[in-house]
């Protein structure tokens, strides 16, 4: 049996550090909202020359227009994201690209797509989304508790999940900096799975400890250090298996489920470190001070 419970102070160092970041990260820089929250014009086109995308966005914001970003989505074809624009706006727009491109015929820049849509996800719609996701994890609470006979089940379960939601969303900061990762409906779907893979990879940890101390009893740190270890390679396989997946995808998907496969992966990432390495020893540290606190009662009388 390995001690895992023996390092949980690094455990709780690594989560501030990374929550720290994510903070740092939200207040910093912000969420890069896609089309379905703001709105916008999407373009894709196909080009015979190879060119500068730094020069053309320089161009294009030149001419008065803003470019939110340029993605290469095959070897000659790029996608091109603006707000909402008019006909004589996307005339100039290939004007700049016939000239950056150095392109003999108007046919050396194809046009494979031209959309302008409103944002599909309004403020209502966010905040009852917050609501239904408040909503869940209260009655997950409630529901682990009543099923593990001790609030304190719950309570860790529905903070290591809220722990991997947030650092899931401040890492999405970073990405969007410094990668143009953009957030969309596809991003909100990644979210609530990682809410739902966290609770459920922390549950077969919490029922292994049930069923440890109901059939073989002992202090609760060693209980769960032989879950711990009874559970690990089980929960490394079931991960590495999604995992391999969702990197295929993330390889060879393309850019339109490009970052919902990274979200996913760093969500699955997440919920395998947050199960064994934050749910259990915030159990195991709560446990510890309701000991502690029934000693001083104790010595107290």
């Amino acid at each position: 049996m390995i001690n895992w419970l023996k390092y949980k102070k690094i455990y709780f160092t690594v989560s501030a550090i990374l929550i720290a970041v994510s903070i740092y990260s939200l207040v910093t820089w912000g969420l890069k909202l896609g089309v379905d929250f703001r709105g916008g014009t999407i373009i894709e086109y196909k080009f015979a020359n190879q060119f500068s995308t730094e020069e053309v966005i320089k161009e294009i914001e030149e001419k008065g227009l803003e470019v939110t970003s340029v993605q290469q989505t095959g070897d000659d074809t790029y996608l091109f994201k603006l707000p909402p624009i008019n006909t004589e706006d996307k005339i100039t727009i290939e004007g700049v690209l016939l000239n950056v491109t150095n392109a003999e015929e108007e046919t050396d820049v194809d046009e494979l797509r031209f959309e302008t849509v409103g944002p599909s996800v309004g403020p209502e719609l966010i905040k009852k989304t917050v609501y239904a996701i408040l909503i869940a994890a209260g009655a997950m609470l409630l529901w682990i508790a009543y099923q593990f006979k001790s609030f304190k089940f719950g309570v860790s379960a529905i903070l290591a999940m809220f722990h991997d939601s947030f650092i899931l969303i401040g890492s999405f900061a970073i990405l969007g900096h410094f990668m143009s990762a953009e957030i969309d409906f596809l991003f909100v779907t990644a979210l609530l799975t990682t809410l739902s893979f966290s609770v459920h990879d922390t549950i077969v940890v919490f029922d292994r400890i049930r069923e440890i101390k109901k059939t073989q009893g002992g202090e609760m740190v060693d209980v769960a250090n032989r879950a711990l270890t009874e559970t690990m390679v089980r929960s490394l396989n079931n991960s590495f298996t999604i995992a391999f997946m969702l990197m295929a995808l993330l390889l060879l998907g393309g850019t339109t489920v490009k970052w919902f496969a990274a979200a996913l992966l760093i969500g699955t990432i997440l919920g395998t470190y947050s199960s064994p390495f934050v749910a259990t020893p915030l159990l195991i540290s709560w446990d510890g001070v309701g000991e502690r606190i029934k000693s001083i009662k104790i010595m107290r009388k």
